[in-house]
């Protein structure tokens, strides 16, 4: 192993993605227990290594010299094999301050909550001292190193400006937690998430719906990888390359949801998306059939309602996934946690198809005739546009309209 991560669970990282768009050398995962991190370290058959939760603090004994900032902040992300000599680096403090800038977040002279005691809480600490925050309160459920706990916040902090999550709730394959509740924090200016699996949290996403600014940490991510790359092949990368880096992941990673009536082109646009993206299609109706029934077929023996929480659990399965084109049936909007899930992942993309080009069809018992067809139109419409991110108008030609969704994205 030359260059690559070590922490305790590493499924969900998008480190190896990263770092092979940065430069050209083999970069590898390392899960490891607690007890095995220090014969590791030690054993020194690595050139240079990220270390990610819970060993930030962890590795700190085990190295020769460490960089004045990981000393002041008490965390050590980035490891360099220097001639047999371990020189310990924080990059996450760069990467953080990379992403407050780039969604435009100031902490000078603002209260800042900062959730969670681990090493990426003393980053978010350091950073904010250094930022000049007018007050940092730390929140914690145990109220160690000098944090209040979520009562307390609720009950005395909720004045804070900025939000900076540290904290593993919410992060793939918990993704329905949320560290906190945003309801009482009325002067809110900034949220920021250090977690970048789900792309956006459901913190990010309650944020984001109350026109807060805020983000997830992939921005964070892809920061610290590349000032991490530079510590371990000793460069400077020019000031592009953390931006294009980021772009191309987040294309990859992030799921284009497809949304509209039914019969409005979903499967056929979605596969043809698909295939031009490099993303794996699919779609909900059809891993409904996976259970031996139609939607068709549920509906008609079990009724609407039974139908739409199969549905939604079946859209919770594919919104935890990455890199999809997902063509939705045309009620999942209906269900606000739908959207809330799908959100998490996607892009949600309204392919807006005039009425009189649809056709009805006697296998969507919901639109089987032109009456029933209008009445659904009718209702969903306002829903698929207060709920898309693009909407898009559809003619009659497939591949044309996946063509200028791919622009839209892209633009």
């Amino acid at each position: 192993m030359q260059y690559g991560c070590i922490g305790e669970k590493l499924g969900h990282s998008f480190s190896k993605e990263i770092h092979g768009k940065i430069a050209d050398y083999e970069y590898e995962l390392k899960e490891l227990r607690r007890e095995e991190v220090a014969s590791f370290i030690t054993g020194q058959n690595y050139k240079a290594l990220n270390v990610t939760i819970p060993y930030k603090e962890v590795v700190i004994p085990h190295l020769d010299e460490i960089d004045e900032a990981a000393e002041k902040i008490g965390a050590v992300n980035t490891i360099v094999n220097k001639n047999g000599r371990l020189y310990g680096y924080n990059t996450d403090f760069y990467g953080m301050m990379a992403l407050l800038s780039y969604i435009g977040v100031a902490l000078e002279n603002k209260k800042v909550l900062i959730l969670g005691t681990g090493g990426t809480s003393r980053t978010a600490y350091a950073l904010a001292e250094h930022l000049k925050a007018r007050e940092i309160i730390k929140v914690s459920r145990s109220e160690k190193d000098g944090a209040v706990s979520y009562e307390t916040a609720y009950r005395n902090h909720i004045d804070a400006e900025v939000i900076i999550n540290t904290t593993p709730s919410g992060m793939f394959p918990n993704s329905e937690d949320s560290p906190i509740m945003l309801d009482s924090f009325t002067k809110l200016e900034g949220v920021i998430d250090a977690i970048y699996n789900p792309l956006r949290s459901n913190l990010i996403t309650d944020a984001l719906k109350r026109g807060i600014k805020a983000s997830g940490g992939l921005y964070m991510l892809v920061a610290q990888a590349v000032k991490a790359s530079e510590y371990f092949l000793d460069t400077k990368y020019p000031d592009t390359l953390l931006d294009a880096v980021y772009k191309d992941i987040l294309s990859e990673k992030e799921n284009i949801v497809l949304v509209g009536m039914p019969g409005a082109g979903k499967t056929t646009i979605g596969k043809i998306l698909a295939e031009k993206l490099g993303k794996t299609f699919t779609d909900s109706d059809d891993e409904i059939k996976k259970s031996g029934k139609t939607p068709d077929e549920i509906i008609k023996s079990r009724g609407e309602p039974e139908f739409r929480k199969i549905e939604a659990e079946t859209i919770k399965n594919l919104s935890d996934k990455n890199g999809l084109v997902i063509a939705t049936g045309g009620g999942a909007v209906l269900r606000k946690e739908n959207i809330k899930r799908l959100k998490r992942n996607g892009k949600i993309v309204f392919l807006d198809r005039n009425l009189s080009d649809i056709l009805p069809t006697p296998d969507r018992p919901l639109s089987q005739n032109r009456e029933l067809l209008k009445k659904r139109y009718d209702e969903r419409f306002p829903i698929y546009t207060s709920v898309s991110d693009i909407k898009v108008k559809i003619g009659n030609d497939a591949n044309e309209n996946a063509e200028n969704i791919i622009k839209i994205l892209r633009g």
